[in-house]
């Protein structure tokens, strides 16, 4: 079998088992700067996923462009819906690589109750774990942290005076209300233990019932923008919080788990070809939270392509000519 049909054949299967991938070319170009120097890859065959989250689908293409750049040959497998599909695929070697984050491997891959505070501690309790039951290699982890938060205008942050979550005690009960997700009002980390590690817990005086709005994720940004609740609860790395002018409030009692991003190999395509590291560390080290603000708001708010922002940040970085 050829590696063209192979990567057609895994394609295949894939949607055959319901899971759609955004397929699409992958932008042509050359290893340049830091990366001028990075080992080939020639010889490679590297099929790559992504969840279906913008996000998620730019790192994809960002890996899907260096890796071919490198030499490889690439397969397309971005856009699996959902994170236990994607998990799958990747567990069963119908992916190669996918980018991951700490926080879901630990606390949903790997089922552990508590996440651990420390970024670094957490990482490596995943990476050596994962290793250790499916064989999985975490790279070295950007350092952007896409976790929960609260976010609030500008308006009410002037009013308020308030840039952390431990201040939240000082907004009136009246006003203390919150927009969140349905999901994250059951999670083990969400919001009946967040607000009880900030001295408002659900019920009573604390935060009453009443005071908290279910919307879907989405609508949850417009409506902490219009004034719809005081509080939103938003994901730190999401492009709307710069484009609605939304201020995320510092955690500083650390309850929500890290979530730093990592490219996940197969440990036997890690083993063959340790270059792969080689070429996505110092582009991952340019990861932060930041960064992925600005390139997600260039999907979620201005409807561009992931690709094509992907490709356009690689090359304004230097890494790809």
């Amino acid at each position: 079998m050829t590696a063209a049909l192979g990567a057609a054949l895994s394609a295949t299967l894939l949607a055959g088992c319901g899971l759609a991938t955004a397929g699409g070319n992958v932008p042509q170009g050359e290893l340049a700067g830091p990366l001028a120097d990075a080992p080939d890859l020639e010889g490679a065959d590297i099929a790559i996923g992504s969840k279906n989250f913008s996000e998620n689908i730019i790192l994809g293409k960002m890996a899907l462009i260096l890796l071919k750049a490198a030499g490889a040959d690439v397969t397309d497998l971005t856009n699996i819906p959902g994170s236990a599909s994607a998990r799958q695929a990747h567990l069963t070697g119908d992916i190669d690589a996918m980018w991951e984050y700490t926080g879901t491997g630990w606390l949903v891959y790997l089922g552990k109750g508590k996440p651990i505070p420390d970024e670094q501690e957490q990482y490596e309790a995943v990476k050596d774990l994962d290793r250790e039951q499916n064989d999985l290699v975490w790279l070295p982890p950007a350092p952007m942290n896409n976790t929960y938060a609260f976010a609030i205008t500008q308006e009410s942050a002037d009013k308020y005076g308030i840039t952390k979550m431990s201040q939240m005690k000082e907004v009136p009960v009246a006003e203390r209300t919150f927009c969140v997700e349905s999901e994250f009002q059951n999670r083990a980390d969400g919001l009946p233990g967040a607000l009880k590690t900030y001295d408002i817990p659900l019920g009573g005086n604390g935060t009453p019932n009443d005071n908290i709005q279910t919307y879907q994720t989405g609508a949850i940004y417009d409506a902490t923008a219009k004034g719809e609740c005081t509080f939103g609860e938003v994901f730190t790395t999401d492009g709307r919080i710069v484009a609605l002018d939304l201020e995320v409030l510092e955690d500083d009692r650390q309850y929500f788990p890290k979530y730093n991003v990592s490219l996940v190999l197969r440990e036997e395509v890690a083993k063959e070809y340790p270059a792969i590291e080689d070429v996505i560390d110092p582009v991952a080290k340019e990861l932060t939270n930041e960064v992925l603000l600005d390139l997600n708001a260039e999907v979620d708010v201005k409807g561009r392509e992931p690709v094509d922002v992907a490709d356009e940040w690689l090359r304004d970085e230097g890494f790809i000519s």
